[in-house]
């Protein structure tokens, strides 16, 4: 990454980014579990579950805190480090932003005030739809960030004004039903089902070794083993449609991901492992599953997975068009006073105007895209292309852990149904070693989508370059120790009241369970009794 404002304002976004979906994963899943865990209390009437729901509770109140105020800086940076970007495309963005933060944040925030202060103050039916408004909350708050990052990812249901030179909304419908947001958030939301079923797991299989609160454990744990199972099998199902729809929307970041440098006869087949080299064009050592890319990415036999020289060719195609469009924009906005476009130069800009941002991509290396030569026009073509080798690496690490978890999942769900969870003490050792894995998957995803996406912050319409605040580096350097040093305190914190809540455990804040024991112990001979 270069150091200057476009890389020092990417770096600080990425880094709050990737803190705040520290939080985001496991407050969508954990949200549904404890909902799901007091609707067997309400069922059942049994008084374990209501344990069960408020001990996990509590974790969700501290991951949903911390997930709150690493959010809203997020937000605040669309206008301090992305300003043109936020002039360019508000009208667009900040819709579903706006309506995330009057329908889903306000319903989220306020609902949870009442899950933990309603318990001796609702019913138990009354509490039970507030819990399940927190998770509905938590998730129309993904949903409607989603849509706007998807927008981000294709474009649709909007225009370029040229007399305002702002992207404007001409269909709403279109951008909240962009396939590209919904196989998103889908797929967002699975995976951080998957992340509060193992951490669930993992925390169970933690005290069933200590030999504490055996009756929550075993019962977290197959709840966590279940809901986990087919949240994991749903991730695969839905990863298979975001890279389907890749192949229609994002060529190169699918191409770049599998490290495809020439259009293959189809169907393509998928590269299991190699080690990509962006300077020679070619990836080593690569081991090939004939076929196997061409069905995920096209669901054919017959399609071609154009590569990336191929599509470096296209963009410098696109570029040439780009040129066209801006020079019929510059004209288009020098008619002033009332004067008349030529109909040929609307004409142009009419046929060429969704190439005007290939266009910009030359601001890089020339002030007038007009003027550039034709080997700024090639560099910039091959911009285009984000770098292959870590988003090669991130994506097959990410499949690696998803199979991974169907394998654990699957592996204590069979336990479960013939109550064997602690039968062996090797698997609840892995259960808890497991615990942080479903985040560096969240992680890899993240990374995945975004960097893939480079060198547009808006695929096709906006480069990224464009878009950042006209800013000196220095204060962007000294914003990003800033929030270094913050969120690391803040992350200090988060994981030192974590730890402390489990150390404690349910006992805590739970009166007495079955025949007046603490709620969730059990008796246990002598040798096994913990202090």
């Amino acid at each position: 990454m270069d150091f200057d404002i476009v890389g020092l304002s990417r770096l600080q976004f990425a880094i709050t980014a990737l803190y705040h979906f520290l939080f985001v994963p496991l407050t969508l899943g954990l949200s549904i579990v404890i909902a799901i865990m007091e609707t067997v209390y309400v069922m059942t009437d049994r008084a374990i579950w209501r344990d069960m729901t408020r001990f996990w509770g509590v974790l969700f109140g501290i991951n949903f805190a911390m997930g709150v105020a690493t959010g809203i800086v997020m937000e605040f940076q669309f206008g301090m480090n992305w300003s043109y970007y936020s002039h360019y495309v508000g009208d667009i963005f900040g819709a579903p932003l706006a309506l995330e933060g009057l329908m889903a944040f306000f319903l989220e925030a306020t609902f949870v005030g009442l899950f933990f202060f309603g318990w001796d103050r609702l019913s138990k039916v009354k509490h039970l739809i507030v819990t399940w408004c927190v998770a509905l909350g938590s998730n129309f708050s993904a949903l409607w960030i989603l849509i706007a990052n998807g927008w981000m990812q294709n474009p649709v249901g909007a225009r370029f004004n040229p007399q305002t030179m702002r992207m404007e909304m001409t269909d709403f419908f279109a951008v909240l039903t962009n396939p590209v947001a919904q196989a998103k958030f889908v797929h967002t939301a699975s995976a951080g089902y998957v992340t509060a079923a193992i951490f669930v797991l993992g925390i169970s299989a933690w005290y069933v070794l200590k030999g504490r609160h055996l009756q929550l454990a075993k019962r977290s744990m197959t709840v966590a083993a279940s809901f986990g199972l087919a949240s994991a099998l749903s991730v695969v199902v839905l990863g298979d449609e975001s890279g389907y729809l890749s192949t229609e929307h994002q060529k190169m970041k699918l191409a770049a991901i599998e490290a495809m440098w020439k259009t293959e006869p189809a169907p393509a087949a998928f590269t299991a492992f190699g080690f990509p080299d962006q300077a020679a064009r070619e990836t080593h050592y690569a081991v090939h599953i004939p076929w196997a890319m061409g069905l995920i990415g096209t669901r054919s036999l017959t399609t071609e997975i154009p590569g990336i020289d191929d599509l470096v060719a296209r963009a410098e195609t696109h570029i040439r068009d780009g040129i066209v469009a801006y020079d019929a924009l510059q004209q288009i906005r020098a008619a002033k006073g009332g004067a008349s476009v030529p109909p040929q130069v609307q004409a142009a800009f009419e046929e060429h105007g969704n190439m005007l941002g290939y266009a910009l991509l030359l601001e890089r290396y020339v002030d007038d895209p007009r003027q550039a030569t034709p080997e700024q026009i090639t560099k910039a073509a091959w911009d285009t292309v984000p770098r292959v080798a870590p988003l090669f690496w991130m994506f097959r690490l990410m499949v690696g852990l998803g199979f991974f978890f169907i394998l654990l999942t699957g592996t204590f769900f069979w336990l479960s149904a013939r109550r064997r969870l602690d039968a062996h003490r090797w698997l609840l050792e892995v259960a808890v070693w497991s615990i942080p894995l479903p985040w560096i998957a969240a992680e890899c995803g993240w990374i995945v989508a975004e960097v893939g996406r480079q060198p547009w912050v808006i695929e096709g319409v906006l480069p990224t370059a464009v878009a950042v605040s006209n800013l000196g580096a220095s204060t962007v350097l000294l914003t990003i120790a800033g929030f270094a040093a913050i969120y690391t305190v803040l992350l200090v914190i988060e994981m030192k009241l974590m730890l402390e809540a489990i150390r404690k455990g349910p006992d805590a804040h739970a009166p007495t369970g079955i025949e007046g024991r603490p709620a969730g112990s059990v008796d246990l001979a002598p040798a096994q009794q913990h202090p």
